[in-house]
């Protein structure tokens, strides 16, 4: 989600619904992000791009209405995801602000890492336009709308989730001085927001947006072809990973509450 090298990536303004005096409020609330916002045009998808969306979405629902986390779930409905065409994503934050104040914010791609904290912090969640094609339908490396809208956004919608990941952005936003700590709190985010499992009724289930949009990754844990551990600060703090590779262990949460409660945790000890 964000390039830690600080890359800019060229704005563009080709897929997007936000009007100008939306875009200009927004950036008027950002210092560092600003630049990377831009507008997205929903009338420019194609045909083409809406059914890539919907076979997206269609492939994933039946293994997630079993085992995806009820949080994800309402999600999904509450902030007005349909299966059949992409995202507006004005009409998201029109339905998500209410209930949590976060919005699905556009920009033009992996942001900096102070933009991305930034943005996190001021519940505007980064979210690209792009869609990947029918070659890349299993895995893209960029994180594509799909991607971020999908597998994210819903969990926002959550009032204690929705307040962790504000936390999570304001507390790294204060640690860019010391990269030795964003690198941990890097891997709580790793292991809660991309690959968190939470149990439930007696069964683990996914809300990590990495086991969520990928149905590759989401069979292979629920088969067991990981270790899944109780979630731990420490270990999480100091379980290194590889974003290139299948997950070997991931931490299991009792409620979203405890991973809100980690997050002032790691503050206290890395701050």
């Amino acid at each position: 989600m964000y390039a830690s090298a600080g890359t800019k990536v060229p704005l563009r303004n080709d897929m997007g619904i936000a009007t100008s005096s939306t875009l200009t409020l927004a950036q008027s609330k950002l210092h560092v992000a600003a630049p990377y916002l831009i507008e997205q045009t929903w009338a420019s998808y194609t045909p083409e791009q809406h059914a890539i969306w919907a076979e997206l979405v269609t492939r994933r629902m039946p293994q997630l209405r079993e085992h995806a986390c009820r949080e994800y779930l309402d999600g999904f409905h509450q902030i007005g995801l349909r299966e059949d065409k992409l995202p507006n994503l004005s009409e998201v934050s029109a339905l998500l602000q209410p209930r949590t104040g976060w919005q699905s914010t556009p920009v033009s791609g992996f942001l900096p890492a102070d933009a991305f904290f930034e943005m996190l912090a001021a519940r505007m969640f980064p979210t690209t336009t792009w869609l990947r094609s029918r070659d890349s339908m299993e895995y893209t490396p960029e994180p594509d709308i799909f991607h971020d809208v999908f597998g994210h956004v819903p969990m926002h919608a959550h009032p204690v989730f929705a307040n962790f990941l504000e936390s999570y952005g304001k507390i790294c936003a204060g640690l860019m001085a010391r990269p030795d700590a964003l690198e941990r709190m890097g891997r709580l985010f790793w292991f809660t927001v991309e690959f968190g499992l939470i149990r439930q009724d007696g069964e683990i289930k996914v809300y990590g947006s990495g086991l969520i949009s990928s149905h590759g990754e989401c069979t292979r844990v629920l088969a067991g072809g990981c270790e899944v551990k109780d979630f731990n600060l420490d270990a999480v703090l100091n379980q290194q990973f590889q974003t290139s590779e299948m997950q070997p262990v991931l931490y299991a949460v009792e409620s979203f509450d405890q991973i809100y409660e980690a997050t002032k945790e790691a503050e206290k000890r890395l701050g």
